[in-house]
């Protein structure tokens, strides 16, 4: 496989991923707020914070309000910004740690079988292969073939030709 077909794969499979992680947060704060209706999970804020106490078993009780708060607003705005592919290497980075925390807080109260069964360590995986191995402009702009290195040459060439 050619440099540049490798590369094409790379930006589509980071763009998959960064689509796949938003949709995901942003799934489960519509869940939250009973937008999904009968397919909801918690159907509710009130059903998600007990949730989160179950968690998070091993903080106190009065901590998981401000956790529940701070989880939900942290999914909107990483889920934001991973589909809108802003700030891709520092949301990505920052998902990995949101779900790693996630991942081990479930380990902790339940056993390490609920983060795999719910694929919370894959996703906090993929979360850092984009942050750490994809450098941010090939998750935009690769796909079509037309890098900003390219771009410029192109235009020196046709300016001083």
């Amino acid at each position: 496989m050619s440099e540049r077909a490798t590369k094409r794969l790379v930006g589509i499979s980071a763009l998959y991923a960064r689509l796949a992680l938003g949709a995901s947060f942003l799934s489960a704060v519509a869940d939250r707020f009973g937008l999904w209706r009968s397919h909801a999970v918690w159907g509710n804020f009130a059903s998600f914070e007990k949730y989160t106490a179950r968690v998070n078993s091993f903080m106190p009780a009065s901590s998981v309000p401000f956790l529940a708060w701070a989880a939900t607003i942290a999914e909107v705005v990483l889920g934001v910004a991973l589909i809108a592919g802003i700030w891709t290497r520092g949301v990505a980075l920052a998902s990995a740690l949101l779900l790693a925390l996630f991942a081990t807080a479930m380990t902790v109260s339940f056993s390490f079988k609920p983060p795999l069964d719910y694929s919370v360590c894959h996703k906090s995986n993929s979360a850092a292969r984009i942050g750490v191995l994809v450098r941010p402009h090939l998750a935009k702009l690769e796909i079509g073939g037309n890098t900003p290195q390219r771009s410029q040459k192109n235009a020196n060439k046709t300016c001083h030709e």
